[in-house]
């Protein structure tokens, strides 16, 4: 959906009473707050981008999230191996396989064996994914570096600590969704 059918881009959404008429019943049943529902549409949106990329690039949604955690991790220093993968993207271990040798035949992943435990894999992303991936990622960066132009530095760092407040809110509630509901409930 275009930005501009959306309203102003400062704008969190219309008042929670727009649109909804008379005896529609509780606040409850109209969803969640515009802002939640913006960002459920932000998520949406790219998730359509990275699919759209990573087709025209004959990669899935799962190779580039690898890419990212890879990517991520290797940007603090620390050592990627098929079980982070497998843990940071919820995958069983024949699946972390398959993703890893996709990953290694497209030219994306390196498997080396270094250190003192010469057992364990460690997996590097090589130029051509980082390559790969600017040239994937271009327009996306380009159309969101112009969007944030129109922000000052004290709005964006608010939003920053916002995004970061949201990130991590996601995180606690994914923890708590795999423990499942009873893990709220049970005495320790």
């Amino acid at each position: 959906m275009p930005a501009e059918s959306r309203g102003p881009s400062k704008n969190a959404g219309p008042p929670e009473s727009a649109g909804r008429s008379e005896g529609a019943g509780p606040p409850e049943a109209a969803g969640p707050p515009p802002l939640v529902r913006l960002l459920q549409e932000f998520t949406l949106e790219a998730n359509r981008y990275v699919d759209s990329a990573g087709g025209r690039n004959d990669m899935h949604r799962t190779d580039l999230n690898a890419l990212a955690v890879i990517m991520r991790h290797t940007a603090r220093d620390q050592i990627v191996t098929p079980g982070v993968l497998r843990k940071e993207l919820n995958l069983s271990s024949p699946a972390t396989t398959a993703l890893i040798d996709r990953l290694h035949s497209s030219g994306h992943v390196v498997r080396e064996r270094e250190g003192a435990d010469r057992r364990q894999v460690q997996l590097r992303m090589t130029p051509k994914a980082y390559r790969d991936g600017s040239a994937m990622f271009l327009p996306l960066a380009r159309h969101m570096g112009a969007a944030m132009e129109s922000f000052t530095p004290d709005e964006l760092e608010i939003v920053t600590r916002f995004m970061n407040s949201m990130i991590d809110a996601t995180v606690r509630a994914g923890e708590e969704a795999a423990r499942g509901p009873a893990a709220e409930h049970r005495p320790d």
